[in-house]
């Protein structure tokens, strides 16, 4: 226990202490501070700006302008994605002659990896060639990260701007700033550690190796390090390979299983400090990073402890639980020796709480109680999540509670200085709601449909975990599956590419109109009737606002699904 706790508390505090100056950074790209990287990039943003179009990229923005011209792009984006996925075996880099994709199963996949959220119901070094690893899957993975970010950055903008909200920011500004002067160069270099550690960054499709048993393997290669670096740091989550970052080439050493998950983390934490730095008020920004740290503490130990548990059927069966210098103990089933069971808990709980994707193992192998963190990392959807996305779902929370706060306590409902009401509230809560409604009525359906049981794995209660799981996932954008299941049908494909949109873009037009209503009005100054929002107590409300309005919404989904298999597990059911 005592290596557990510690290799958790590196992973955590790494986290923490590098948050703090990369969101500093972060504030002085987004608010055109000078930066010692300027000289560097000054001229590559400039040379981008005038393939888009200069007044495209320097005219001010007000929210409608803003949220159109980041659908555009988008759409452009995910047309581009399709075709080169259909018109596969047409374009160069595919030595193996793979095929075009299938039309269902390209259009998921674009419309997945233009969202941040990376499912893959293919085999990635079984479909896709090193062409479309590149264009198709490593460019929208910086494309769609700084999508999600630069939309939080006009809606913080919303209650700084003082001219009625026509300047939010310029969509092309933004996106072409955090591409460059941050996901660009620290994928670089990141790619290089990566190479050094034994991942590899190749145009070769194969080499042959010859086992000890005798006879020729074929050992796929490909451009593996720069997806890795831009998929972690990005929060994407899509893999080079079927089985992810338990794959060797993907994630070869304890030492990067360490980094993969303090990426992770590393944008979507340090965004919340670069919020502070943005609005005057860092200690706001720490009464909410607070928030989400207890949320990920609360989570976290429950994974860990469940799966070193074990189940009663390995107790029974003569094996040990506690851990010892022969074997790990516990739950090992389908988790890497190199990682364990703290290595592999604590990722899998990393990747769902920011809403990478991700995984170093097979949470369809989780026991019950082990996976119902992931679950809650997702519904949740702000245990810091996605960088930017997850900021917007933690300030949806943070909105419903100034409104509650200010009924229960006669204060007036302000946040950041704007006054909340009537038209802000509405918009919140439509993007609160559509989160659970995407989630919870294709599982439903699905579990009655005979084209949605057909694609078990299993039955019962695990069965509609995994039906669960997968559009929780595909709601988050998060992207990582149970693995049990069976997606690439016409009905999943389809089904999963309907709910991956919904969880995206609705919200995400739903918080721009809140932060355009909020531009509108003027900044008011505090008064004694203010209800603070920068305090411990109003943090703690925020936390209990989060956990209220979470439980009564996914408790009876989680009961029907992992809770139950729980108790079912404890009188000795299997499914």
């Amino acid at each position: 226990m005592l290596h557990s706790s510690l290799q958790i508390m590196i992973v955590l505090l790494s986290i923490f202490v590098l948050s703090i100056p990369v969101g500093r950074y972060l504030a002085d790209v987004v608010m055109d501070r000078t930066t010692p990287l300027d000289r560097i990039f000054d001229p590559i943003d400039t040379a981008i700006y005038f393939a888009i179009g200069r007044k495209a990229a320097q005219y001010q923005m007000d929210w409608k302008a803003y949220t159109f011209h980041m659908l555009a792009a988008n759409l452009f984006m995910a047309i581009l994605i399709y075709l080169a996925l259909v018109f596969q075996d047409h374009l160069p880099l595919n030595p193996t002659h793979l095929p075009g994709m299938e039309p269902i199963l390209a259009f998921n996949t674009a419309i997945s990896f233009i969202t941040n959220t990376d499912w893959q119901s293919y085999g990635g070094e079984s479909t896709l060639s090193n062409f479309s690893q590149m264009v198709a899957i490593t460019f929208p993975m910086f494309t769609s990260a700084t999508t999600g970010f630069v939309v939080a950055m006009a809606v913080i903008r919303a209650f700084l701007v003082r001219n009625g909200g026509t300047d939010l920011g310029n969509f092309y500004r933004d996106f072409v700033r955090f591409t460059t002067r941050v996901l660009m160069p620290v994928s670089l270099l990141l790619a290089l550690f990566t190479i050094w550690q034994g991942m590899p960054q190749t145009l070769q499709a194969t080499v042959t190796a010859h086992p000890i048993q005798g006879g020729e393997q074929a050992i796929i290669l490909g451009p593996v390090a720069s997806l890795e670096t831009i998929k972690h740091l990005g929060t994407n989550g899509g893999g080079f390979f079927s089985a992810n970052a338990a794959h060797p080439f993907e994630n070869p050493t304890p030492l990067t299983n360490t980094v993969l998950m303090i990426l992770m983390a590393l944008l979507p934490s340090a965004l919340v400090v670069c919020f502070g730095h943005m609005i005057g008020n860092r200690r706001q920004a720490w009464v909410l990073y607070g928030v989400m740290g207890a949320l990920l503490l609360v989570i976290l130990p429950v994974s860990v402890l469940a799966e070193q548990r074990g189940t009663p059927m390995l107790s029974q069966a003569g094996i040990a639980m506690q851990p010892s210098s022969e074997q790990a103990g516990g739950n090992m089933e389908g988790k890497e020796v190199r990682f364990g069971i703290t290595g592999s808990a604590l990722f899998n709980v990393i990747t769902t709480s920011f809403t990478t994707g991700s995984v170093n193992s097979m949470l369809d192998s989780f026991t019950p109680v082990g996976a119902i963190p992931p679950f809650i990392g997702m519904m949740l959807q702000c245990i810091f999540g996605g960088k930017g996305v997850g900021f917007l779902a933690a300030l949806v929370y943070g909105v419903i509670a100034v409104f509650i706060a200010g009924l229960m306590s006669g204060h007036t409902p302000e946040f950041l200085g704007k006054k909340i009401e009537r038209a802000e509230i509405i918009m919140v809560s439509l993007a609160l709601l559509i989160h659970p409604l995407v989630i919870l009525s294709p599982s439903s359906w699905s579990m009655i449909m005979p084209y949605g049981l057909s694609s078990l794995g299993n039955t019962a209660m695990h069965g509609y975990s995994e039906v669960l799981y997968a559009f929780a996932s595909a709601a988050a954008n998060n992207g990582s599956a149970f693995a049990g299941l069976n997606a690439n049908t016409a009905w999943y494909n389809l089904a999963l590419a309907l709910v991956i949109m919904l969880g995206r873009y609705p919200p995400i037009i739903f918080m721009m109109a809140v932060a355009g209503s909020i531009a509108a009005k003027p900044r008011l100054e505090p008064t004694a009737g203010t209800l603070r929002t920068d305090t411990f107590k109003f943090g703690v409300f925020w936390f209990g606002t989060i956990l209220v309005v979470g439980a009564l919404t996914f408790f009876p989904a989680l009961v029907l699904g992992p809770i139950a298999e729980f108790f079912a597990m404890k009188s000795g059911l299997t499914f």
